[in-house]
């Protein structure tokens, strides 16, 4: 009964079939995974966040799921930028579906250098991940505005393809405002926000210690927990950027109604991280099918209609 609602929508001039992608992260570091990513009704394939080296990643136990969400510090196991490549180009003959590159370079160079590997790849877009809190002894690049500014403006110097930034979360109205200024000197195509809330702590009354290993149990929050501040983040973001650069949502989308909040606050799509891990890859289409029931019930017919309409009290 919802066949006429279209879901399609526009980021950073990529055409998506689907309001709903992966987020990078969870089951998109080897190829099988990707591939069972490209076989579901995720409109995109975003590949892992990758480095220049291959990585193992921290100590286990480093996953950890919570009733509403999970506390991770993962610490980028991926298998090194040169065949995230390759998966680019195998995913875009097999598939035919819109490859995004996530990149995390642990230094300004490692970042220039794989931005220049996937612009002659056929990936369709590049998020350079700014947010990740989960290296011992990196800081999140996202909260250093002068590095931000510095940094992105070299990245985007090569950029015939949309580059976007993987954002932190932030909490107060003056950095929007810093970041956003960024954001638009450096005609960034598109942000993702928000990256997991890093350096939370979760611990086990009954041991006595932290549920995860890494970092003396500080890890990155994300689910159902973060969704306030992913919402919020989406919106301080969409009235600073005034429709110049497109806004993926991210953070706790577990149903249809999470969805449709995303796009009420402005999110032109949306990624979907722990509720993948959670539920497979079942999971995008029966988000996108209670996103459709809703905008049905409510009377829009495409996502253009309902996005950044959310009222003022």
């Amino acid at each position: 009964m919802t066949k006429n609602i279209d879901l399609s929508t526009t980021v950073a001039g990529v055409n998506l079939e689907s309001y709903i992608i992966n987020a990078s992260g969870p089951d998109c570091t080897t190829y099988e995974e990707l591939q069972t990513i490209a076989r579901s009704e995720s409109a995109a394939v975003m590949m892992k966040s990758c480095t220049v080296e291959p990585r193992e990643g921290n100590p286990e136990p480093r996953y950890q799921r919570l009733d509403f969400g999970a506390i991770q510090s993962m610490g980028l196991p991926n298998l090194g930028y040169k065949e995230y490549v390759k998966f680019s180009a195998q995913l875009r003959q097999e598939y035919g579906k819109p490859v995004i590159a996530s990149l995390s370079g642990m230094c300004k160079e490692d970042n220039l250098k794989m931005v220049e590997a996937f612009q002659e790849s056929p990936v369709d877009m590049i998020e350079v991940n700014f947010s990740c809190p989960n290296i011992v002894g990196k800081p999140q690049l996202g909260y250093d505005f002068e590095q931000t500014d510095k940094v992105l403006g070299e990245i985007c110097k090569i950029n015939s393809k949309p580059i976007g930034v993987k954002l932190p979360p932030y909490f107060d109205l003056c950095h929007f405002d810093m970041v956003a200024e960024i954001m638009l000197k450096h005609k960034v195509g598109f942000i993702s926000c928000i990256n997991s809330i890093g350096n939370t702590l979760i611990i086990d009354a009954e041991t006595e210690a932290p549920i995860i290993k890494p970092k003396g149990g500080f890890g990155g929050l994300s689910g159902q927990y973060i969704k306030p501040v992913g919402l919020s983040n989406v919106r301080a973001f969409l009235e600073r950027l005034k429709g110049q650069v497109a806004i993926f949502g991210v953070g706790g989308i577990v149903t249809g109604t999470d969805a449709f909040e995303y796009l009420l606050a402005g999110a032109d799509a949306v990624q979907i991280g722990t509720t993948f891990e959670k539920e497979g890859a079942a999971s995008f289409s029966r988000i996108a099918q209670e996103l459709q029931a809703i905008m049905q019930r409510k009377g829009y017919s495409s996502i253009a209609e309902a996005k950044g309409k959310l009222r003022e009290l």
